[in-house]
């Protein structure tokens, strides 16, 4: 028998495999990939075969990573028999008419890209952090700076909550003490994403003379969803799933009860899509801005 050598004993002892990899985050790679370009629209997927053997996982992984990104309109074909295929229109399979609800990591880039076609781009936000929305400014950012948009004015508010209280999530199973490291890492989270989105849309200014404004407020309390509102016409909401699960801090595992922003589900509402969808574009204007002018404080991005 031959022994491969990542895995060979040392001292008489087996050294652990490497934990496989889940069919989500199979998924979440391939999508990474469409997103990207690196798998275009039209592209024949690699074979079943292929991706079992690049992800290290069985067959059946595959499969089901490749139904969770056709339930999402991003693949069609998906069989046993052949290669699955990127969708011809992917603008279209995520924001138009009928699109469904998809995880912020794939609906929220392509509809902040298309909110940027505007000349006057206006952004609001309310959310545990801002890194969702800082990884989705990055397309827009890049047609800007290929020059294939100029926008003449941006305005960015985003609404967080204040370092100054309790949590709900995330939190440690076990309750808050000795400092509490899974408050410590969310307010650097907070801080450090918060910056990035500031640095870069204000850096604009000096590269392309467009008039940037972005704010920031603290909320007394933690939101249970997410919302985005887009020029006035679009509103993006998704609920806060809880989970609990482990997380490494100081080289100890601890338990805590936390929420994967970046993954919920995000409901897409426009303004002129019917009664419904126009009053919920209204309201959620109309909400957002009350927490602004009433209840929310200065936000300072220090640690």
């Amino acid at each position: 028998m031959v022994v491969e050598p990542e895995h060979a004993s040392v001292n008489g002892r087996k050294r652990p495999q490497p934990p496989q990899r889940t069919h989500r985050e199979v998924a979440d790679e391939l999508r990474a990939r469409i997103r990207s370009g690196a798998l275009p629209p039209g592209r024949r997927m690699p074979t079943q075969a292929q991706l079992a053997e690049e992800f290290g996982v069985e067959r059946g992984a595959v499969r089901q990573a490749l139904r969770i990104l056709q339930s999402e309109h991003l693949l069609t074909n998906v069989t046993k028999g052949s290669p699955a295929t990127v969708v011809p229109d992917l603008d279209k399979a995520l924001t138009g008419p009928g699109a469904p609800p998809l995880p912020t990591t794939v609906a929220l880039a392509p509809r902040i890209a298309s909110a940027f076609a505007a000349q006057h781009v206006r952004i609001d936000a309310l959310c545990l952090t801002s890194v969702s929305l800082t990884l989705a400014l990055g397309e827009p950012l890049r047609q800007i700076h290929a020059g294939r948009r100029k926008p003449a004015k941006i305005d960015v508010r985003v609404l967080l909550p204040s370092r100054d209280i309790d949590l709900a999530f995330p939190v440690p199973v076990a309750g808050r003490g000795g400092g509490d490291p899974v408050h410590r890492r969310w307010l650097a989270m907070r801080n450090a994403q918060g910056q990035v989105l500031r640095h870069n849309l204000l850096a604009l200014r000096a590269t392309h003379g467009i008039d940037v404004r972005v704010s920031f407020r603290a909320l007394p309390f933690t939101p249970p969803v997410k919302l985005y509102l887009l020029n006035g016409v679009e509103s993006l909401f998704a609920y806060y799933t809880l989970t609990r699960r482990e997380q490494e801090f100081d080289q100890e595992r601890l338990e805590m009860y936390d929420a994967e922003g970046t993954r919920s589900v995000l409901f897409a509402f426009e303004r002129g899509a019917g009664l419904r969808d126009t009053a919920f574009v209204e309201q959620s204007r109309r909400w957002f801005d009350a927490l602004w002018e009433t209840i929310s404080s200065e936000l300072l991005l220090t640690s």
